[in-house]
């Protein structure tokens, strides 16, 4: 027995695809290795023209949130230990690959449909409806959002050049209520997350004015 059988599991970070109507979950997508680094960014929407000089404090909405990291992916355990993952040999790490690719990609189902629409001459057709992908990183941050930008770098290959190591970059723009309303079952998880960031900042211990330097304000 080694020293470290009571050493705390590490959740996993990912996506959930959902039915943007229903709710159901459509597929759970894991990362193999959490990234070291998660960088986001919060664009404050103030009011614009001649409220904003007027009522400077005044905020229409939630901010613009974007969320960007780099994801490992790697066959090495996979090919050691063959026998358990006979797909790693015959064609490497494109099943992981693939199953985040086409989140952007919409169905080829539809697709066809679309084409055969468009063939018997409907005047319009709808563009297809994608799954609503979730960001999850632990239970205080589930968000939906739209995937902005995704780019993958393949770093090694097998003899019949299956990709076996990759590092992907993904960004996310987080939907909020503006962009999915209330109704909506994303705009539901978004407004948990919302008044999830408010209940933990009512755990945070509020500083003194003369921590500051301050004995007054006026």
């Amino acid at each position: 027995m080694t020293g470290f059988s009571n050493s705390p599991k590490v959740l996993k970070g990912g996506l959930i695809l959902i039915d943007p109507a229903s709710g159901a979950v459509l597929r759970v997508i894991a990362l193999q290795y959490n990234p070291d680094l998660l960088t986001r960014s919060l664009q404050p929407q103030s009011t614009g023209g001649s409220a904003a000089i007027s009522e400077p404090l005044r905020l229409k909405g939630p901010p613009v949130e974007t969320i960007k990291l780099d994801a490992d992916i790697d066959a090495t355990d996979q090919l050691e230990f063959s026998d358990q993952h006979p797909g790693a040999i015959e064609v490497g790490i494109h099943p992981q690959l693939a199953a985040l690719e086409t989140i952007v990609y919409p169905d080829s189902n539809a697709l066809i449909r679309n084409n055969q629409m468009a063939n018997a001459g409907t005047l319009e057709i709808v563009p297809v409806q994608a799954p609503l992908p979730l960001f999850v990183w632990s239970k205080e941050r589930v968000v939906p959002v739209r995937i902005t930008d995704f780019s993958i770098v393949e770093e090694a290959f097998d003899v019949n050049l299956n990709p076996i190591r990759a590092r992907i970059t993904l960004g996310m723009r987080v939907l909020n209520i503006n962009d999915l309303g209330f109704g909506d079952k994303g705009g539901h998880l978004y407004m948990v997350y919302h008044q999830g960031r408010e209940r933990l900042a009512r755990k945070a211990s509020s500083a003194t004015l003369a921590s500051l330097g301050l004995s007054a304000l006026f």
